[in-house]
């Protein structure tokens, strides 16, 4: 049985992948094939790619979304094709998986794509492709992946404990009076001495939060409170995370903004349960808006949803009834990241795996980090980092 990653002393960073994690992936695949009766799939993305190996990425620039390895998956076989460049440093791991590897030169404009409908054995128009890089994606190759194998969770556990941790430390390092570019760079750092990736890390501060719902760092001082967020990935898996801190006690206005996001928040994770359906979880979110005073402010900011190998694996808002995804139940095993915010300084966002009975947080609040109970669950305070108990 291969294996892709290795441990490491400091615990199941990238995890493990086997084959049996491909045979089972495969195996879904496979039935969307015959389901739609088409000849091949080619996944040309980088977050299918990374789905179907069970974390290879190999991204040259990185946080684009193109890969340059493709996999082709017919109704008898798996391959690969990669560029002349890129073959000779991917023919391991993916040996170590039984995935035989083709190369194209990399300077045919078509090479990628001719090899690839040889291996398919179609015409690349006559096959499912995902959101790549052969036009518009096929939302049931979408489908197949929310539902996380027992790995892959393992491996997104790990992920959020590294992201709240990089969030979590360069807060606490914060000196009022330091940029938000200069706080930003540790969070960056942290990520990156565990082999992880901001793929969306920005930070904020002061009248900033206030005002925006993206406060990008601009380098600016931070003198009584930052905001920091991060979607960070590893192995093509991705962990959203917030985290506050200020210098003293809060403000009347941002502790009633932070107090109410934390109850509209507490109204979605509840809905989060196997069975529901993402519009149910919607409408209990919008419901919950309108019951704080903010009703409809979550037209003002994107509310997030299931989160595996894209930042957000689909985006949807109370009033698109018609969607697919709007009748799409919750199943254990869905990774979902939400996001509720309203004006002043009020936001907030973990990412949960769901569970049989219950949610449970990958980017939980580490040692120390002050925490306040809402809807009967611990969730994270805003750190003053004079006392370091709850500003």
């Amino acid at each position: 049985m291969g294996t892709l990653f290795a441990r490491t002393e400091q615990g199941e960073r990238s995890g493990t992948t086997s084959t049996a994690e491909l045979d089972a992936k495969l195996e879904r695949l496979r039935g969307v094939l015959a389901a739609r009766e088409a000849p091949a799939a080619i996944l040309t993305g980088a977050a299918a790619v990374a789905w179907i190996t069970g974390g290879i990425t190999n991204p040259i620039e990185r946080g684009h979304p193109a890969s340059p390895l493709w996999i082709v998956v017919t109704p008898q076989a798996v391959s690969a094709v990669s560029t002349n460049v890129e073959l000779p440093r991917l023919e391991e791991p993916l040996a170590a998986l039984g995935i035989p590897l083709r190369g194209a030169d990399w300077f045919e404009p078509d090479g990628m794509t001719d090899v690839a409908a040889e291996l398919a054995g179609a015409a690349p128009g006559t096959c499912l492709h995902d959101e790549g890089q052969l036009g518009a994606g096929d939302d049931d190759l979408v489908a197949i992946r929310l539902t996380l194998l027992p790995a892959e969770q393992a491996r997104l556990r790990a992920l959020g404990a590294d992201a709240a941790s990089a969030l979590e430390e360069s807060l606490r390092a914060w000196e009022p009076g330091e940029t938000d570019f200069q706080v930003q760079a540790r969070v960056a750092e942290r990520l990156e001495r565990v082999g992880a990736l901001g793929v969306c890390l920005f930070v904020g501060g002061d009248e900033r939060v206030e005002r925006f719902r993206h406060p990008l760092a601009v380098d600016a001082p931070v003198r009584r409170l930052v905001m920091a967020v991060v979607v960070a990935e590893r192995g093509g898996l991705h962990a959203a995370t917030t985290r506050f801190a200020s210098a003293g006690k809060l403000p009347a206005s941002v502790a009633a903004a932070q107090a109410a996001v934390l109850e509209i928040e507490a109204a979605i994770l509840d809905a989060c349960r196997p069975g529901a359906t993402y519009g149910e979880v919607l409408q209990a979110m919008d419901a919950a808006y309108a019951r704080s005073g903010h009703a409809g402010v979550w037209r003002q900011h994107y509310q997030g949803g299931p989160v595996g190998y894209r930042q957000r694996e689909f985006e949807l808002v109370p009033t698109q009834t018609s969607s697919r995804w709007y009748s799409t139940w919750l199943e254990e095993g869905h990774a979902v990241g939400w996001n509720p915010s309203v004006a002043g300084g009020g936001k907030v966002e973990d990412t949960f795996l769901v569970g049989a009975a219950d949610l449970t947080s990958v980017t939980t609040t580490g040692p120390g980090w002050p925490t306040v109970g809402v809807g009967g669950r611990s969730r994270p305070a805003v750190l003053d980092v004079r006392t370091g108990a709850a500003a």
